[in-house]
């Protein structure tokens, strides 16, 4: 039963943290900003943010940047799946109690409420409103918080501190 276990709580991690976690880093490269006319006259419109600068691939990024907030949103979701499995394998295993658990489990907190708070509703905002490249500058770094609260919970798991294993 452990196995089966182990594997869920794996393959989730890496299918569903791991698409959430590329997701929330790549949004900010596609979200709309809202841009200055040329002359300096007039609205702010959206301008494309990809390198070639195509015509209409401002609207293909928008439109990237709606499919890489969907797959932030769901495949968090999903990710539920993680922190389930790993607390009844660790309760399986009689390790609830180890510090390394304890720790990647407030970090597993740390990294889920950051998404449900912070991340995901700034993608949301950005998509109904373009905003400035500050804001999406905020959403990156957030993501990036996000990532390194995860990579150190990969690496709690495998070296698991003070399990005198």
């Amino acid at each position: 039963m452990e196995h089966v276990l182990l594997s869920v709580h794996v393959l989730a991690s890496i299918v569903f943290v791991g698409g959430s976690a590329v997701a929330a880093s790549l949004f900010p490269r596609y979200a709309p900003v809202a841009v200055p006319a040329p002359d300096g006259a007039g609205p702010p419109s959206e301008g494309p943010q990809s390198q070639g600068g195509a015509k209409g691939s401002g609207e293909r990024d928008r439109a990237v940047a709606a499919v890489l907030h969907r797959v932030t949103g769901g495949y968090a979701a999903f990710g539920l799946v993680v922190p389930v499995f790993g607390i009844a394998l660790a309760t399986a295993q009689g390790r609830m109690g180890e510090i390394w658990i304890t720790v990647s489990m407030l970090l597993t907190a740390v990294a889920g409420g950051l998404l449900a708070t912070q991340i995901h509703p700034r993608q949301r905002q950005a998509l109904r409103e373009p905003g400035d490249a500050r804001r999406l500058r905020t959403l990156s770094m957030l993501a990036g918080i996000y990532n390194l609260a995860w990579a150190a919970v990969v690496v709690l798991m495998i070296v698991r501190p003070g399990s005198g294993r």
